[in-house]
């Protein structure tokens, strides 16, 4: 379920919940270091298995859809794009509105009346404020979900779907209840320092939450199932590619996820790191795609691991996050001085304060949204060329194997056949599927004797 630019906002301020939490990695558009890498298996053993259990697909030069899916894919590209700034506006004007009309002070109110406690103030503001900021935002959210279930991408029922959009307020409020009590300690311990201890604070909360989703925060929402019960030939197929990639993610952490009863989309990914690190297909690639295709969009995600985008990706967003909340710290005053008399917020350690707080960072992130995409879009293309590297001499023709890995989720996804520069720059956090199609069909340094830079 994507989240309007409050929801982005309050996932900055509460660690990037939303974004780690429900959106895994995925290969389309939208750590430990890794030991030294082994050499390719002999060719002739794992091409010639390959190539037995692969039915033959037609070759790609280009991202080509059916003329119905390319119409279908132009007409939900603008859709999108609309939505999009919709969004962003949207999540603006809802914490406007709160703040004008004095929601959070009435629930400050509430909070102390009911106890001179603080921690039993936060168990009372935090549900109520979180709760009231997500259902403002929930027409957003109706209306993606009615977008994609008109072009068939989504095939939940709107039960399912509350229900869905009910275990995760579930997990907002409690995120919400942690981040508030730390953030307003640190402001009333530290008024000058607050922002430098918050940030402090995010960095291991940054890396439980990337350890737990997938024990306890992913199965609340799909099924999982061992991969080795439903597909041991593509189960064998993961654990060479794994091997190749001289990484530790044995049988037993290989997991089939059913998500088919939800959405008709694509998705392999690699998630969690040390003892909760598994590969993770979705039932609905499994149907789509054969085993070396699905081989070559597990490679892509175990880039993100071999390269320590993981450990990049965290360093990143922790720089952005404390530039983020200094420069918070240098608004908020003014802020405050400014509207704070009128919107009922008595100062900065007032628990009223959060909605401007998060105002102040909607307006950050959406300024950053470029930056952040950028960075995003560097880290997806090293891995799309570690995901060619690695499957080079497991895979028949692999470059031509990605080409129609990528043709598939586009088709699937309904992917914008001809994206724009500028709309790739500002909104894209992937490479846009036509470039990463012609990227795989011509990256090949074998055939010119060079050595490629990630698997040597």
């Amino acid at each position: 379920m994507r989240r309007t630019a409050l929801g982005a906002a309050a996932g900055l301020l509460a660690l990037l919940i939303f974004l780690v939490v429900a959106h895994p990695r995925r290969v389309q558009a939208q750590d430990a270091p890794g030991p030294a890498m082994q050499q390719a298996p002999e060719p002739s053993a794992s091409m010639a298995m390959m190539s037995a259990q692969t039915p033959a697909a037609p070759r790609i030069t280009a991202y080509t859809l059916p003329p119905d899916r390319d119409q279908k894919a132009r007409a939900l590209s603008k859709v999108r794009l609309r939505l999009l700034i919709v969004n962003l506006v949207y999540g603006i004007v809802v914490l406007l509105l709160v703040l004008w009309w004095k929601w959070a002070p009435k629930f400050r109110d509430m909070a102390e009346g009911a106890s001179s406690g603080r921690f039993v103030q936060l168990l009372i503001f935090a549900p109520l404020i979180t709760l009231a900021l997500d259902i403002l935002s929930l027409p957003t959210g109706i209306y993606e979900n009615w977008i994609e279930r008109q072009y068939g991408l989504s095939v939940q029922g709107w039960g399912s779907w509350f229900w869905d959009w009910a275990k995760g307020e579930l997990i907002s409020v409690i995120g919400a209840i942690i981040i508030l009590a730390i953030l307003y300690w640190v402001i009333r311990k530290s008024p000058n320092r607050w922002w430098f201890y918050f940030w402090l604070a995010a960095v291991p909360l940054t890396v439980l939450l990337i350890f737990i989703q997938p024990l306890v925060i992913d199965p609340m929402f799909h099924k999982f199932e061992p991969l080795q019960q439903k597909d041991p030939a593509l189960t064998a197929a993961l654990e060479r590619m794994v091997q190749h990639a001289g990484q530790d993610i044995p049988p037993e952490r290989m997991f089939w996820m059913g998500a088919g009863e939800k959405t008709t989309e694509l998705n392999a990914y690699v998630t969690g790191f040390g003892s909760s690190k598994r590969i993770v297909v979705w039932d609905t690639t499994i149907a789509k795609m054969n085993t070396p295709q699905i081989v070559f969009v597990a490679g892509h995600e175990m880039g993100h691991y071999v390269l320590n985008h993981i450990a990049k990706g965290l360093a990143f967003l922790e720089l952005f996050l404390l530039i983020t909340f200094y420069i918070s710290y240098r608004l908020i005053g003014w802020l405050l001085s400014r509207w704070g008399e009128s919107w009922g917020i008595r100062s900065l350690d007032d628990w009223a304060s959060y909605p401007a707080l998060l105002l102040l960072l909607s307006l950050i992130v959406t300024v950053a949204g470029p930056i952040l995409n950028t960075f995003s879009r560097h880290i997806e293309h090293q891995a799309d060329q570690y995901g060619l590297e690695v499957t080079h001499g497991l895979t028949p023709d692999s470059g031509e194997v990605a080409a129609q890995s990528f043709n598939i989720l586009g088709d699937v996804d309904l992917s914008d056949p001809d994206p724009s520069p500028l709309r790739i720059i500002l909104f894209y956090n992937h490479p846009a599927i036509p470039d990463r199609i012609q990227y795989s069909l011509h990256y090949d340094p074998w055939s010119k004797g060079e050595s490629p830079e990630f698997v040597k």
